[in-house]
């Protein structure tokens, strides 16, 4: 066996080990749980539209692997097929125009556009509409550098102060925390004190920012119970970092008996505008 032989045999046989490794790597990364969500920090269940983020997400990533396995596929045949063989010289035959080929790739880069807007588009419009009778609605104000929560519905309301992270143990418990009835419909009211934040709970996989004498909506139905973390996702000052919230999903049972909690501490009515602070509309309104 010649010397070329031998080496084309090696060349062969690691190109196959490495196929089969990748191969192996793509299916054993594909069983975890951890794939089957894309990556993403949460679970199926924490949100309606929490799984529909995911559906869109995984299906955008399943679309564009299998562009790219095309696209690699015919960059490949393409090596393989037109390379320089031996004995020749200068360039391999070259091919003006493919007509059929040409057709091939505007109509199917068109098609996938059109398909993944569509699928966008539908998950978005599901996302952002309002529900028409809510079974909980909560005003939330963000404030430099805490968070307000009205319960409007139960007139009562919780007024946070600034969290100070000392990076001792359990002082994630002393952060502000928004109750959520769990298999509820879940209008939010969003807006701010002072100056923009943003409102961001990872695990619900949405946020929306937060901006003076303007409200925004967040409109979701509650999956399972649990505590979730939230924080300022817009910097917002000297303590953004500090700007930190949680989310506890419970029953309806414990919901109510938070709500009377707050009652028994004296926090009944409502935290409105009053407590702005926002200079440039308070010239505004003074004008």
């Amino acid at each position: 066996m010649s010397s070329q032989t031998r080496t084309g045999s090696r060349r062969g046989r690691a190109l196959k080990a490495s196929a089969v490794a990748v191969l192996a790597t793509i299916s054993l990364t594909a069983c975890s749980e951890q794939s089957k969500l894309g990556f993403l920090p949460t679970e199926r269940g924490t949100t309606d539209n929490a799984d529909q983020v995911i559906d869109l997400w995984i299906g955008s990533w399943i679309a564009a692997l299998g562009v790219g396995l095309v696209v690699w596929g015919l960059m490949l045949w393409c090596m393989v097929a037109y390379r320089r063989r031996k004995n020749e010289t200068g360039y391999p035959r070259q091919l003006a125009y493919n007509a059929p080929l040409e057709i091939f790739y505007t109509i199917v880069p068109i098609a996938l556009i059109v398909t993944l807007f569509f699928f966008s588009f539908r998950a978005q419009t599901a996302i952002t509409d309002r529900f028409e009778n809510p079974d909980v609605k909560i005003q939330v104000y963000g404030k430099q550098w805490a968070w307000d929560f009205n319960y409007l519905d139960d007139n009562v309301h919780y007024q946070g102060i600034q969290a100070h992270l000392t990076g001792e143990p359990g002082v994630e418990e002393t952060l502000p925390t928004l109750y959520l009835p769990a298999d509820s419909k879940v209008e939010l009211e969003i807006t701010s004190r002072d100056v923009i934040h943003s409102f961001w709970v990872p695990a619900f996989l949405e946020k929306i920012d937060m901006i003076p004498d303007r409200t925004n909506y967040m409109s979701f139905t509650t999956g399972r119970e649990g505590t979730f973390a939230g924080k300022c996702a817009e910097l917002c000052g000297e303590y953004h970092s500090e700007m930190l919230f949680n989310v506890a999903v419970v029953s309806q049972q414990e919901y109510d008996a938070q709500m009377q909690r707050l009652r028994d501490e004296g926090n009944t009515g409502i935290l409105g505008d009053e407590y702005n602070r926002n200079p440039n509309l308070n010239e505004t309104s003074n004008n």
